[in-house]
């Protein structure tokens, strides 16, 4: 059997390589990945029946946007040519948000006077909120405090980017020390009342960086779509924040948090894990749309959290429930239990792995809207009607 790469292939069909990827989505062609998992590949007698036959017929039309952001492999993301787990290891979030953007170094604050303005509309709100909920009232008033919000040129969004992320970190109640030397620090200050060890502080670091950006998961699509109405920055980003907070996305970290807590000692996963399998629900944590396999972002996370902590009780309960969810067969862990399992070791307050999730997912929201404020069209999704018959 021959294979051939994408570029190959779309040029045999005479189609953009993005319509070819969704002959994949739709079930029309094959794929398989490369042994390092940077290329996809495609059986040429498959592509050559394909050609001949011609482009399929008779199935509703399927969204495909072009985006040279992030590329999806067998079990991670790569942006913009680079493997995110190799940049985890090494690198800090505020470098791969600009990677992200394309976009030189620069110097990353919030602004006095709109910090000062979002910390002031935060002074009614419930002690014990979840922080997502005050992420979204950040934004919105950080949006408000801005006058520059509506340049939608590449160099002021990205400087806006810088603005608005610096924001939402440093808005947040303060619960502890935290470390000023980067964003990651500054963070950690706000969902964490105990202070960070190096080991820790670079497993947050690395998940911040694992977490910039999922290719076109549902918020990145909300956000892509506000971006081509030409919605500022602020909105774009409160579009992806309502989003995020579902269950089957952001969320789910949330869900993965609270599996854990009802895990007092390794002894009770059985019960916690067989009790929500017996209502029929999903084991947040575990099993992902794309890495049918595994999550090699999860992978990483995980055994960050065991190198800088081995021995923690947290880590023992996780990897019991490791142990039940694969004598039952169930899809492998994903990043929502590694991110809930870096709380539960460091005594992270709840909600702390959707915040992380949200002020990281940021920077590939932005990065998103960039495309799409540069394409200059209208992202316009077309249903399949199957209603009444028109009168």
């Amino acid at each position: 059997m021959e294979w051939i790469d994408a570029a190959s292939a779309a040029e045999r069909l005479g189609v953009k390589p993005a319509t070819l990827y969704a002959y994949v989505s739709r079930g029309v062609l094959k794929r398989r990945h490369s042994e390092d998992g940077r290329r996809s590949l495609f059986d040429a007698d498959e592509i050559e029946r394909l050609a001949r036959r011609g482009r399929p017929r008779g199935q509703p039309p399927e969204l495909v946007i072009e985006s040279a952001i992030t590329a999806l492999g067998v079990d991670r993301p790569y942006y913009r040519g680079l493997d995110a787990i190799d940049l985890a290891r090494t690198g800090t979030f505020e470098s791969v948000a600009e990677w992200l953007w394309s976009a030189p170094s620069a110097r990353w604050a919030s602004d006095p006077a709109a910090l000062q303005a979002a910390v002031t509309a935060q002074h009614g709100l419930a002690g014990d909120l979840l922080p997502l909920d005050r992420l979204q009232v950040i934004t919105t008033v950080l949006g408000a405090s801005d006058s520059l919000r509506y340049q939608l040129d590449q160099e002021s969004v990205v400087a806006t980017g810088r603005r608005l992320i610096c924001g939402l970190v440093d808005a947040l109640p303060a619960l502890g020390p935290g470390d000023p030397g980067s964003l990651a620090g500054r963070l950690w200050g706000k969902i964490c009342p105990n202070p960070p060890t190096p080991a820790l502080l670079h497993a947050l670091q690395a998940a911040m960086i694992l977490l910039a950006d999922h290719e076109l998961a549902a918020s990145t699509l909300a956000a892509r779509v506000a971006a081509s109405a030409k919605a500022d920055p602020y909105a774009v980003v409160l579009t992806g924040l309502g989003v995020l907070g579902g269950p089957l996305h952001g969320g789910a970290s949330y869900g993965a948090e609270r599996l854990l807590a009802e895990v007092a000692e390794p002894g009770q996963a059985p019960r916690a894990v067989g009790d929500r399998v017996r209502r029929g629900e999903r084991i947040p944590g575990f099993g992902h749309s794309i890495y049918k396999n595994g999550d090699a972002r999860g992978a990483l996370l995980l055994d960050l959290v065991e190198a800088a902590a081995p021995g923690h009780g947290r880590l023992a309960a996780a990897r019991a429930v490791l142990v039940e969810v694969r004598r039952r067969r169930l899809p492998e862990h994903n990043i929502d239990l590694a991110l809930a399992t870096l709380g539960a070791v460091t005594g992270m307050i709840p909600g702390a792995g959707e915040a992380i999730f949200a002020v990281s997912r940021t920077a590939g929201w932005l990065a998103h809207a960039m495309e799409e404020y540069a394409r200059r069209s209208l992202l316009r999704l077309r249903a399949a009607y199957v209603g009444p018959p028109l009168q």
